[in-house]
């Protein structure tokens, strides 16, 4: 993982996610909220769990010693203590914090060095065991980790009649 590499999933995460949000916002509620066996049901709860997932990393990458001025804006987004957290009560609240988190993590991108990526960071998961890993490693899995979700929600939105359209990175390399 470089800087640039960062920046470059950054952008591709916020322009997914608008794509993604705008193709659910097509659906009525009763779709997106209806379990269709995917890790964590619905289209809905999808999209929820990877802001959800979003806000812990960004909270642990706070932690870094060097820290990230744009991260400081975190104080509006409070720790989830359950994967499967609500953070929103339905599709348009969830897009609001779902834009914010975005342009959150664009300006953090903008701010990695390649020091920082190469350096550890320790955090804790969950159930609070520490971790000591490399800072780098975990950009990889938290983009990674976006990604994986967003395809489960494009499948789920296929299966509702929506073609979400072009999702490669590709379509965003110059």
């Amino acid at each position: 993982m470089t800087p640039e590499s960062a920046v470059l999933m950054a952008r591709y995460n916020h322009w997914m996610n608008d794509r993604l949000y705008a193709a659910a916002a097509t659906l009525d509620h009763e779709t997106l909220t209806a379990d269709r066996g995917a890790f964590f049901g619905s289209l809905l709860a999808t999209l929820n769990h990877i802001a959800v997932a979003d806000t812990i990393w960004l909270h642990r990458f706070a932690q870094h010693e060097d820290g990230f001025a744009s991260l400081a804006a975190l104080a509006q987004f409070p720790v989830p203590s359950r994967l499967d957290q609500p953070l929103a009560p339905d599709l348009p609240g969830l897009r609001q914090q779902r834009i914010r988190l975005d342009d959150l993590i664009e300006a953090w991108a903008a701010e990695l060095t390649p020091a920082h990526l190469a350096g550890d960071i320790t955090y804790r998961n969950m159930a609070g065991t520490p971790y000591c890993r490399p800072f780098g490693a975990l950009l990889l899995h938290f983009f990674n980790h976006q990604t994986h979700h967003r395809g489960q929600a494009t499948t789920l939105l296929s299966q509702s009649g929506v073609d979400v359209g072009v999702t490669d990175l590709l379509a965003l390399i110059p």
